[in-house]
C-alpha cells in the first residue's frame, strides 16, 4: 500500500500480548516474546515505507504492579532484545531515543539503553522511541519539576518552553495512535503529544498486528481531517502538528 497522506509521527500502545499467549496455552512471557518481534516486523515495515518517527510504548509505570515474575521477565527480554538490535538498527540508519524514567531499572538495562542511544545517535533515518518505564502524566510532572529546579519565572512558561521539558523534546507531536487489543484508552500515554493526534482502534491483539492490519489503519488515517480545533478550509494552527517540523519551527528531516 502506498498511502499520500503517511503520518509522519504514528505512536503504538501494544496491547495484548498475554491474551495472545492465553489463547495458545503459551505463558504471558512467550506473548511478550511474539509481541517484541512483532515490533521489528511493524518498525522495518514503517521505515520502508518512509514513516519517520515511531514511538512504540513498550512499559509503563503503571506496569510494574503485575506480577513480579512477569516484569522481571519482561524486563530482561528488552534489556536483551535492545543489545541484539542495537547494530541492525544502526545498520539501517534508525536512530534509537528512550522516554521514561531510568530509576528503577536494572543496570544492565540502563546501560543497554544508553549504548544503543549513543550508537544510533548521528543516523539521519527513522526516529524509534521506545517509551520505557513510562508515564503520560508522571513526564508532565517531571517537566514541572526541571521547570522549578531551573527557577524558570512564570512570566516565560508557555507551550512552547513548557514542551522542551518533555521527554520528547525536539520531537514533532503524534499524527496517529494505533491502539490494538480491543480496548478504547490511552492509558496515560502521550498525553500532551497526542492532544491532537488521530485514533485508530483495533480488536487485533498486537502479536496478531500484521501489514494487513496496518494498512488499514493508514488508509482511515487518510480519509480523515485533521481540524486541530479549527474548521476546515480554514487557517492552520500557529503551531501546526506535523512530522515535518518540531515545536521551534525547525525541520526534523
Amino acid at each position: 500500500m502506498h498511502n499520500t497522506h503517511l503520518p509522519g509521527h504514528i505512536a503504538f500502545i501494544m496491547d495484548g500480548n498475554g491474551r495472545w499467549a492465553e489463547q495458545r496455552g503459551l505463558s504471558r512471557l512467550e506473548g511478550h516474546h511474539a509481541g517484541v518481534e512483532k515490533i521489528r516486523e511493524i518498525v522495518r515495515t514503517l521505515d520502508r515505507r518512509g514513516v519517520r518517527h515511531v514511538t512504540v510504548y513498550a512499559f509503563s509505570t503503571e506496569n510494574w504492579s503485575r506480577p513480579p515474575d512477569e516484569v522481571s521477565g519482561l524486563l530482561q527480554l528488552l534489556e536483551k532484545i535492545i543489545g541484539d538490535e542495537a547494530r541492525e538498527l544502526h545498520k539501517n540508519g534508525i536512530r534509537l531515543r528512550h522516554l521514561g524514567r531510568l530509576e528503577g531499572l536494572s543496570t544492565g538495562l540502563k546501560q543497554a539503553i544508553a549504548d544503543v542511544v549513543e550508537m544510533t545517535r548521528h543516523n539521519s533515518g527513522m526516529m524509534l522511541c521506545f517509551a520505557l518505564n513510562y508515564g503520560g502524566r508522571g513526564e508532565i510532572v517531571d517537566a514541572v519539576r526541571r521547570l522549578l529546579a531551573e527557577r524558570v519565572s512564570p512570566l516565560d512558561v508557555d507551550e512552547s518552553l513548557f514542551r522542551q521539558y518533555l521527554y520528547t523534546s525536539g520531537l514533532p507531536d503524534v499524527d496517529l495512535v494505533i491502539r490494538t487489543g480491543g480496548e478504547f484508552r490511552i492509558s496515560n500515554f502521550l498525553l500532551w503529544q497526542a492532544a491532537y493526534s488521530e485514533y485508530y482502534f483495533t480488536p487485533a491483539l498486537w502479536p496478531d498486528f500484521c501489514e494487513k492490519e496496518l494498512d488499514k489503519a493508514l488508509k482511515e488515517y487518510g480519509q480523515r481531517q485533521r481540524r486541530f480545533g479549527g474548521l476546515p478550509g480554514g487557517e492552520q494552527p500557529l503551531c501546526p502538528r506535523n512530522s515535518s517540523r518540531g515545536p521551534d519551527g525547525e525541520s526534523l528531516k
